[in-house]
């Protein structure tokens, strides 16, 4: 069963709502010096709210750890393609490039909060996959490429 943890309750990182280079799809940048509680290449949970996504922790040019995007899946999110939910999550919330977003950390390595400035929420934190289930998961994935 799933926990309730309130935005307020954890600790939190100012990060930034960026262009994604010359485009304009967001992405969201971590300072320095809070990049170590973001596991760099890995695919965590990201909670907006009522929903749940999965992103890939990147690490761009410059080293910094950025989230490019929010995917229904984890495969999606690895991949990088299908829908990304995070413009639609920012034109929601009407913030644009240079505005500082909030990522809370609820559960380093697997499952962090995404939230405007000054915004309170309810996360509600998933169970973690069974390790039998992820680790067969893998291996279909590894055979399959």
């Amino acid at each position: 069963m799933a926990d309730s943890v309130p935005s307020d309750a954890v600790s939190s990182v100012r990060a930034t709502l960026a262009r994604a280079g010359r485009t304009d799809r967001p992405k969201v940048t971590v300072p320095d010096e809070d990049s170590n509680a973001f596991p760099e290449f890995e695919v965590v949970r990201v909670g907006t709210g009522d929903d749940t996504y999965f992103a890939r922790i990147e690490l761009s040019l410059d080293d910094t750890i950025e989230i490019r995007g929010l995917y229904d899946n984890a495969r999606r999110a690895k991949e990088g393609d299908d829908e990304n939910h995070l413009p639609g999550w920012a034109d929601d919330n009407g913030l644009d490039f240079g505005r500082t977003v909030h990522l809370d950390i609820l559960e380093e390595g697997f499952f962090y909060g995404l939230r405007a400035p000054g915004e309170r929420i309810v996360y509600r934190v998933p169970d973690h996959p069974d390790d039998g289930l992820a680790d067969i998961a893998e291996s279909v994935e590894e055979g399959s490429q």
